[in-house]
């Protein structure tokens, strides 16, 4: 199944940081502090680190062609990433990763959330309650940009960087959330650039194929088997989201993206990249220019501990989806379920799996009939059960073209969550008539009856907590 309008190269960029702090050893941690000592620091999680235990970083990749201080990059790093100017993308988070490091020196476990995932947004930023999971950074750096121009801040750095630093506390707030309230102690914010800075530097890198891919779109075209990339070869490895000979999918593109930081990192370990000072260097300017962290994060511990990461003791774990939908705009969703979201961040973070919560009855559902087409709102009524909503009362009424849901007070997100559910597209609006719990919705000419019928396509690549070990070079799809 295709996923569209997908964002890539932010997605590796925590390689970025990760790789500058392998090189602590061979460098020097004196020496290493100095050169890092430009990574933007952001006070977004001042106060929420906890004391000894486990550590979790949270590592967030930005759509934006912009560098960390919101400036432009060079013209000649647009043309060669081919991925639009500083006009194009925003602030979406397009790569989430949660680093679990265990304080008993275990094994660092890294969990991938798929961006499209959706979810509650913790707060509500800028008046959205509800959406796709990389989309509450965004939000709240718009909201929080409006109210400082209101507010009368025209000095561009530091509304960017306050701007920001909301967008920060909201997703690291919604990501503790979506896991089940597992602590962010830390976290570590990657533009788009860094990744093919980070590959021009260390080039070629090694990778491996299970099957031959190719994909006009981004110019991918690597045969099966192991084999050796340059960073222009790089971009297509992970930017791949199309496939002329097989399916392709979002979650295909995200194992991709993991293995060849896994690749990546052994590659490092293996090479001299940090026994060169130039090249070493090159490594810390990409961290500087397109890097922040919050302001606690001891990045020469970090560097310590990530020595293991190259040593191939490194988990890579992918949550489960259960399908691709639409939302009420029409855009990519993957939806999943929470109870299996949250037990498998725990098992994967040595937590105890909580229970599952106690029933609770979704809102009742009134189906009317404006289609024209015999019997559609039963057979629309009888898929709801399954979907978590109580079962209303059918009618019929005159044809309508337009398929919509209406929703009485406090019930905006149920009303848009009842369209992704139907497969996207539809309208949503509000009846005073309708009491809360209740929703109406009448079915157009336009509905899409098969949407209401079937159980919508499962997604098969990733199993529940899919896990890719580091260490070598792993081969992937």
């Amino acid at each position: 199944m295709e996923r569209a309008n997908g964002h890539w190269a932010e997605r590796i960029g925590v390689v970025a940081l990760v790789s500058v702090l392998l090189g602590g050893a061979a460098y020097g941690w004196a020496e290493l502090r100095a050169l890092l000592s430009g990574v933007t620091a952001s006070t977004a999680l001042d106060g929420q680190a906890r004391p000894g235990g486990d550590t979790n970083i949270l590592v967030m990749g930005l759509d934006s062609r912009l560098d960390e201080r919101g400036e432009p990059l060079p013209a000649e790093l647009y043309e060669q990433l081919h991925a639009g100017d500083q006009h194009v993308g925003g602030y979406n988070t397009d790569v989430l990763m949660l680093l679990h490091v265990p304080a008993d020196g275990g094994h660092p476990t890294v969990i991938s959330v798929p961006r499209d995932d959706y979810t509650d947004l913790a707060g509500c930023p800028d008046g959205v309650c509800q959406g796709r999971i990389k989309e509450a950074y965004g939000y709240a750096f718009a909201a929080a940009a409006k109210r400082l121009a209101a507010q009368g801040v025209t000095e561009k750095a530091d509304r960017e960087q306050r701007s920001r630093d909301a967008g920060r506390a909201a997703e690291v707030a919604t990501v503790r959330q979506f896991l089940g309230g597992v602590a962010v102690d830390h976290f570590v914010e990657v533009t788009l650039v860094a990744f093919y800075q980070l590959a021009q530097v260390v080039q070629p890198v090694t990778v491996c194929l299970t099957e031959a891919a190719h994909d006009s779109y981004s110019d991918a075209d690597f045969p099966s088997g192991q084999q050796r990339i340059s960073a222009a070869q790089a971009l297509a490895f992970v930017r791949q989201r199309r496939d002329s000979r097989h399916e392709f999918t979002d979650l295909d593109r995200e194992r991709r993206q993991q293995a060849f930081l896994v690749s990546l990192a052994h590659q490092l370990k293996e090479s001299r990249v940090f026994g060169d000072p130039e090249k070493l260097g090159q490594l810390v300017s990409v961290a500087r220019e397109n890097v922040a962290t919050d302001s606690g994060l001891d990045l020469n511990a970090l560097a310590r501990q990530a020595e293991s990461f190259a040593g191939g003791d490194l988990t890579l774990a992918s949550l489960p989806v259960e399908r691709f939908e639409k939302d009420a705009r029409g855009e990519d969703v993957n939806i999943v379920d929470p109870v299996e979201i949250r037990a498998a961040a725990a098992r994967l973070l040595g937590r105890t799996v909580p229970p599952p919560p106690a029933a609770t009855a979704g809102p009742a559902v009134d189906v009317v009939n404006a289609s024209g087409r015999a019997g559609a709102a039963a057979r629309v009524l009888r898929t709801l059960p399954s979907r978590g909503y109580r079962v209303g009362r059918t009618s019929n009424a005159r044809h309508t073209h337009r398929t919509v849901v209406h929703y009485g007070r406090g019930d905006s997100a149920a009303a848009a969550k009842l369209v992704a559910a139907l497969g996207g597209g539809y309208g949503v609006g509000y009846d005073g008539a309708l009491a809360a719990g209740e929703l109406k919705l009448v079915l157009g000419t336009d509905f899409r009856e098969k949407d209401g019928q079937v159980d919508p396509v499962p997604v098969a690549p990733v199993s529940p907590a899919d896990e890719l070990s580091g260490g070598g070079v792993p081969c992937v799809r």
